[in-house]
This record gives C-alpha cells, structure tokens and sequence, in this order.
C-alpha cells in the first residue's frame, strides 16, 4: 500500500459518517447542524500545505459544509450528487487528476462504486461491512472522530512530508 500512497494527490472525502459522525441536526425552524472535528480538520489543512489537494462530494446538501470547506480552503466541492461516480468523473476531468493519483474516504454503499475506481480507498472504522469490505485501508478512528485526520497522516509520512508540513509546531 506505501506505493499507491506515493501517488496520491488528491484526497476525496465523503461528508456524513466521515468529516462528521453522521447526526444530522435538525432545528425547530429547520435549520440544520453538523458537528465538525477539528483535528480531521487541521488534517486538511496539513494536506494542502503539503500540496495535496481535497475535495468533498456529497449526496445532501448543506450550507453548514461549504462554511466549513471554506475555512479548510477544500475549494472543490459537490454537493447534492445524485450520482457520486458521475461527479467524480468530472472531478477528475477539472483537476486532471487520475485515479492511481486518488484516496476516497467514505462510510457508506453510496460510496462503494467511487472506491472500486480510485488508487487508494479507505473505509473509516465505523463504516457499514460492505465498504470495509471493498477499502484498501480502515481507520482505526470512527467518522467525524479523526479519520480523515489519521488518513492525512498516514499519506504524508509515506510521502515523506510529515516532518516539513508539521516543522513549525517544533519548539
């Protein structure tokens, strides 16, 4: 698995059940709220500073996740796909990016045909059996408990990059 995590680029992330726990909250004027991880968070953070970008595709829609995408600066982002293997064709025909070159993470069967296609597909610890069943990798960490963060990690330590990214936090 070090040799595919080499040529990842792109990291593509599922967002209930992976950037959060999955609960969707729902308040009495029908607003709805998720709870974000920060520490998955600053894992997209440590990605891009990297040079690794990120990209969220998601089947709701939801404006809690594009504040989000933009205070992690994940510019790609699809929301409301009907069709999760159609938008990833066309994330792939903007970024030029081919599959060897990307890591899916996801949670659930809506997620299965994307990680059957990409270089590197990761299930987080909580996902359902049959997409741990399809993953090159399963987190030890749930969904929107540090999975992407463990993920992110794991890419830039085989890819070298870990000491330079984390090298101002060093006292």
């Amino acid at each position: 698995m070090e040799e595919e995590l080499k040529r990842i680029t792109l990291v593509v992330m599922d967002v209930d059940g992976v950037l959060t726990d999955g609960r969707i909250i729902l308040g009495t004027n029908g607003q709805e709220f998720k709870c974000f991880n920060v520490k998955d968070g600053h894992g997209v953070v440590l990605l891009h500073r990297a040079g690794i970008k990120t990209a969220l595709i998601t089947g709701r829609r939801s404006e809690a996740v594009q504040i989000r995408a933009q205070e992690l600066g994940i510019a790609l982002v699809f929301q409301d796909c009907k069709d999760k293997l159609e938008t990833y064709e066309e994330l792939k025909a903007a970024t030029g990016a081919q599959d060897q070159e990307i890591a899916y993470i996801g949670d659930d069967l809506v997620d299965i045909p994307i990680m059957r296609r990409v270089g590197v597909a990761v299930a987080v610890a909580d996902a359902h059996p049959q997409v741990k069943e399809v993953a090159h990798l399963v987190t030890q960490a749930p969904g929107g408990r540090g999975a992407v963060r463990e993920l992110a990690e794991l890419i830039l330590k085989v890819q070298g990059k870990w000491e330079e990214t984390t090298r101002r936090y060093r006292l």
